[in-house]
C-alpha cells in the first residue's frame, strides 16, 4: 500500500504539473477547513488523477460526500468528468450508475 507521501507526490505530478505547490501544502488543504481550496484540490484529482480512488482516499469520507454533492460539472470535458464523478459515487456511496457503457450485462 502506498504511503500518504507517495499519494501526494502522484497528485502533484498528475494534477498540479502547472503549479508550484509543495507536498505539505496538499496535506494542509486536506486537513484544513478551507472549503475553496478543498474544492480546487478535489476537482484537480477528479479530472486528472490516474489513481483516482487512491488520491481521493486522502479526504475523510463525509467531506468527500459533500465535495461530490456540491460539485458542478464544467462544460469542458463534461461527459468525461461526469462519468468519473458517477463512478466514484457508485463505488464509494452506492449511488445508482446510469451509464449503459459502464454497466455490466448478463
Amino acid at each position: 500500500m502506498k504511503t500518504k507521501e507517495k499519494i501526494v507526490q502522484e497528485i502533484l505530478k498528475e494534477c498540479f504539473w502547472d503549479y508550484h505547490i509543495a507536498e505539505n501544502d496538499i496535506l494542509k488543504i486536506v486537513q484544513g477547513d478551507d472549503k475553496r481550496s478543498k474544492n480546487i484540490l478535489f476537482e484537480k484529482i477528479l479530472i486528472n488523477s490516474q489513481n483516482l480512488f487512491l488520491a481521493l482516499s486522502l479526504f475523510k469520507k463525509d467531506e468527500l460526500k459533500e465535495l461530490l454533492d456540491n460539485y458542478k460539472i464544467p462544460r469542458f470535458n463534461k461527459e468525461y468528468i461526469q462519468k468519473r464523478k458517477d463512478i466514484v459515487e457508485f463505488f464509494l456511496f452506492s449511488k445508482k450508475l446510469n451509464h449503459k457503457e459502464l454497466l455490466w450485462t448478463i
